[in-house]
Formats: structure tokens, C-alpha cells, sequence
């Protein structure tokens, strides 16, 4: 039995930081919303109440019964979650003076396991408008800051167990000893053994998997990327060759790669096929310029030619999938805190056109974990480590219309640039990087020759999760060294540019 955490949500942007600082701690945990009902089973531990953009205040703000809850299982109120536990119980809310948000120093006054291995005094992040005036009858007093009087409250008098209240946010780097302190909780609190690793994940989850699928066929779409290839790997292990994995060749991966993934594939023992639709696909994209259109069209074929190959599978009863944690998050929305950022995230729609039932082994994991993970199975850093790829591949990356002999062009000048990348050692300080074939040609020379040919744009971000990024600064020297590797060695092309960009106002891909 895994022991675990349950995260109630609350709409705050920081939600998902709890969860990692928890799994940090090697315990397992779930968001859910805050209005989502859950079962208190032997295996859960604790419950953390996560901050929100309401005022506890607001008539419509979200609410839950912490005593109920408290009577079961330890609680932990962060920022919105401490107010709303001093509000329940008795204390006193009020709107600031004024927006309390930044850096502040933590003031610890009283002593408590929470502040185990915590100095007296300490770095914290405060992002609040209400502040807790007063503590409720049957709290202590834990901490203030030199600008409000209330930053941390403890009881165990209210209810059965443990109640902590933090009016910072823990979870952030910015809080210097925030992680320590969500470690006390979970350890000296809630008694956690913190056992949760990637080798218990996937015993569990081949466990699970094999008896969720039983003697049935899985089938699987796979992309070379590191979410279905650890997927994969998962199912296989519960299964076997039950598994039937198919990878498509649509025309617009980079040079070599179909071979090279199938290659990885084997090295794996996984039961995959190839399909080599280069050709089908350049058909149907031949005068399609509009970057929706191109992207409509790759998804729409690809859906075909699965569909199609998976039909000459006798006995499919059901779906594998690299869904991971993220995606099933931003599809839930928190009840107004939080819109629903993007559907649940799957391969083209699969689900709904080929109505099978889903196995999606890592749906409960972040990205760095599923790379954890890829690495007890003995999946390589090569893969695992590799740049993010875009769905639609380098169709979005040839400006207008793509042709054969455009994507071949692109893929010799990405493989110089990604060489080059690797062989100076910055590839693994960046978090994307690409060539994009511009529809503009300018005049040079070769030789004696005039040239008129196309422009090939290099760009490379930096960035934590992709949702903001920086454009690299590259080393000058290296810039050299790529452009003539790429005029020199790539007929067609004879200009190279970099973009200095960021995100936003711009975007990583170009289209």
C-alpha cells in the first residue's frame, strides 16, 4: 500500500509546486479539487490546503469543512488554506493594507516539530491580499513577520489531529527553508516513511497494470518521444508482446530518426511496428500553407493510418497512452480559480475514434519524474534527456508549404545544428533548440557563383517548463561554426540567422 498525501486545490498557481515539493520528499501525493469528494483510507497520511486568487471573504469563495477533515487526518493551510482554516474556526481575515507579495523575513516564535532544523529567522515568499489578524481560540501562535502579526498558527486542541496554518507559500524556491518545512509535516506530522521512489513506482505499476489489463491486447501509438517510450516500456513489463506498438514515419521527423527509434525500440525487447507513410502524407500536405491547416492534416493522417494498422490487430481491447501529470491537471477546472487551460492531452483524439478503454501508467507523474523513472528502466539519457519535438514535427518548422525536398533540407541543417550543440556542450543547458526553414531566399555568392537560395533561422530557448522562455545566448564562436557548417554543407541554403525572442511576446515554434 502507498502511502500518500491528498492535495485539495484551491485554483492557486503554485498547486502543482506543493505537489513537486512533496514528491521531492519521496512521498506520494494527488491534486484534486477542493470540491471533489475522496476516500480517507489507511494509505492517506495528510491533506494540504493550497492557496487561491479568491479572498476567503468573497461570498462565493471556495470552502470546505476542515474539521470534519481535521478529525481524520493532519492539515496543512497554505495562504489561502491557512485563512480559510483561521476564518472556519473562529479567527479574524481582513484585506491588507496593502498586497503583501515578495520576499519577507519569517519570525519564528514559538517552538514546534514543523520548525525542526529550521533557523529562527529565514527567507519567505508572501503572495496574499487578506492577512490573518488573529488566530482562532485554541491556535498558537508559530511565527510573524516584521509586517504582519500572524504568519504561522498550530492546534491540537480543535480536533482530533494536527492542524498547521502557513500564511506564506512553503513551496516556492524563495522561501529559503520551504521544503524542510514541508518535509517536517510530512514526516513528523503525518508519520510518513517516505518510500515512494521510481523503482517502488513501477513495481506498483506493473503490479496494477497487469491486473487492470489481464489477458487482453494493448494497443499504442508511439512518437519516439520520452512519455510514451517509458509508457511503453511500463506495459510491456506487465505484459509482454501483448503490447502492439506502432510508430509512424509522417514525413517530418528528423534525419534518421525513424530508424533510430525503431532501433531503440528493439534494444527495449518492445513488440513495435514501423510504418513508413512519408509519401501519403507529403500528398496530402503538397500547397498547404496555413500553419492550423498543416497541423489539422498530420493529426487527421495519422488517425488514419493508425486506425488502419490497428485494425489488421485481432482482439484490441484497449488504448496505452503517455499521458502525464500535467495534462490531466490543467484539464480540470478549480470551480472559477482556474480555467481549463487545454484538453486532456492524447495522442490525436485516439480515444474517441476508436472508442477503446485507456491505460495510462503514468498519469499520476511529473516530467522529471517520468525521466526517473525512464532511467530505472534502463532507457537511455539520450532519449530520455532529449529536446522537447512538436506533434506536427518539421512540418511547423517550414514556413508555407512543405515538400520533400524542403524537409530534407531542414533535417541536415537541424542535424548540424544539434551535433554542434552536443559536441560543445550546450545541448543539456538548453531547454529547446531547432532550425526553421524560412520561405525566403536572398541573393550570396559561392566561389565565383551568385546564389539565390533559401534562409534557415536557429533558434534555442532556456526555460523551466516552457510555458515563459529565454532566447540562449549563444556563444558568438559557436554561431560562426554552425552557419558555415549549414551554408557550407546544405545545398539550397545560403543564409543563417538567429532569433533573439523570447516567450512571450513570442512563441518557441514559429507557427
Amino acid at each position: 500500500m502507498t502511502e500518500k498525501i491528498i492535495i485539495l486545490d484551491f485554483g492557486s498557481q503554485y498547486t502543482q509546486l506543493i505537489a513537486r515539493a512533496v514528491r521531492e520528499a519521496h512521498v506520494y501525493c494527488e491534486i484534486i479539487p477542493y470540491h471533489k469528494e475522496f476516500k480517507i483510507g489507511p494509505d492517506l497520511k495528510g491533506i494540504i490546503l493550497s492557496g487561491s486568487p479568491f479572498s476567503v471573504n468573497d461570498p462565493a469563495a471556495p470552502d470546505v469543512d476542515i474539521k470534519a477533515m481535521a478529525d481524520q487526518r493532519p492539515i496543512l493551510g497554505i495562504c489561502y488554506g491557512a485563512q480559510l482554516t483561521a476564518k472556519n474556526f473562529g479567527g479574524r481575515v481582513e484585506k491588507s493594507d496593502k498586497r503583501e507579495y515578495g520576499r519577507a523575513t519569517l519570525l519564528i516564535g514559538k517552538n514546534d516539530v514543523l520548525w525542526s532544523s529550521v533557523p529562527e529567522t529565514s527567507q519567505v515568499w508572501m503572495s496574499h491580499g487578506d492577512s490573518i489578524q488573529d488566530t482562532p481560540p485554541g491556535f498558537n501562535l508559530l511565527a510573524r513577520t516584521d509586517s504582519i502579526p500572524v504568519a504561522a498558527f498550530h492546534s491540537r486542541t480543535v480536533a482530533t489531529k494536527d492542524i498547521y496554518g502557513l500564511q506564506f507559500h512553503p513551496e516556492v524556491y524563495h522561501s529559503s527553508f520551504g521544503k524542510k518545512i514541508i518535509r517536517n509535516f510530512l514526516v513528523e506530522v503525518c508519520g510518513c516513511t517516505q518510500d515512494w521512489t521510481p523503482a517502488h513506482f513501477i513495481s506498483d505499476t506493473v503490479a496494477a497494470l497487469k491486473d487492470k489489463i489481464g489477458d487482453r491486447q494493448v494497443i499504442m501509438a508511439l512518437s519516439g518521444g520520452v512519455d510514451s517510450t517509458v509508457a511503453a516500456t511500463l506495459i510491456h513489463r506487465a505484459i509482454g508482446d501483448r503490447l502492439h506498438g506502432i510508430f509512424v514515419d509522417n514525413g517530418v521527423l528528423r534525419k534518421d530518426e525513424y530508424a533510430e527509434v525503431l532501433k531503440t525500440y528493439a534494444s527495449l525487447g518492445l513488440n513495435v511496428k514501423g510504418v513508413d507513410a512519408k509519401e501519403h502524407f507529403y500528398t496530402l500536405l503538397a500547397g498547404k500553407s496555413n500553419p492550423e491547416e498543416k497541423r489539422k492534416i498530420i493529426g487527421k493522417t495519422f488517425i488514419d493510418v493508425f486506425d488502419r494498422e490497428a485494425h489488421q490487430i485481432k482482439n484490441i481491447g484497449l488504448l496505452g497512452q503517455g499521458t502525464i501529470y500535467p495534462d490531466v491537471i490543467e484539464s480540470v477546472s478549480v470551480h472559477g480559480p482556474s480555467q481549463t487551460i487545454k484538453s486532456h492531452h492524447n495522442v490525436g483524439g485516439l480515444p474517441d475514434t476508436m472508442k477503446l478503454e485507456l491505460v495510462e501508467p503514468l498519469r499520476y507523474l511529473f516530467k522529471d519524474e517520468v525521466r526517473k523513472v525512464g532511467q530505472e528502466l534502463g532507457i537511455s539519457d539520450q532519449l530520455l534527456f532529449r529536446h522537447p519535438f512538436p506533434g506536427p514535427g518539421l512540418a511547423i518548422r517550414i514556413l508555407g508549404e512543405v515538400t520533400q525536398e524542403k524537409v530534407l533540407m531542414l533535417q541536415e541543417a537541424d542535424a548540424i545544428y544539434t551535433k554542434a550543440l552536443k559536441s560543445w556542450d550546450l545541448y543539456d543547458k538548453i531547454w529547446q533548440a531547432g532550425a526553421i526553414l524560412l520561405p525566403v531566399k536572398s541573393v550570396g555568392v559561392m566561389g565565383d557563383e551568385r546564389t539565390y537560395e533559401f534562409t534557415i533561422a536557429l533558434r534555442a530557448v532556456t526555460s523551466v517548463d516552457g510555458m515563459t522562455a529565454d532566447w540562449a545566448h549563444l556563444p558568438y564562436e559557436f554561431m560562426a561554426h554552425v552557419s558555415n557548417e549549414i551554408i557550407n554543407q546544405v545545398r539550397g541554403i545560403n543564409r543563417v540567422v538567429y532569433d533573439i525572442s523570447s516567450k512571450p511576446p513570442a512563441t518557441i515554434e514559429w507557427e
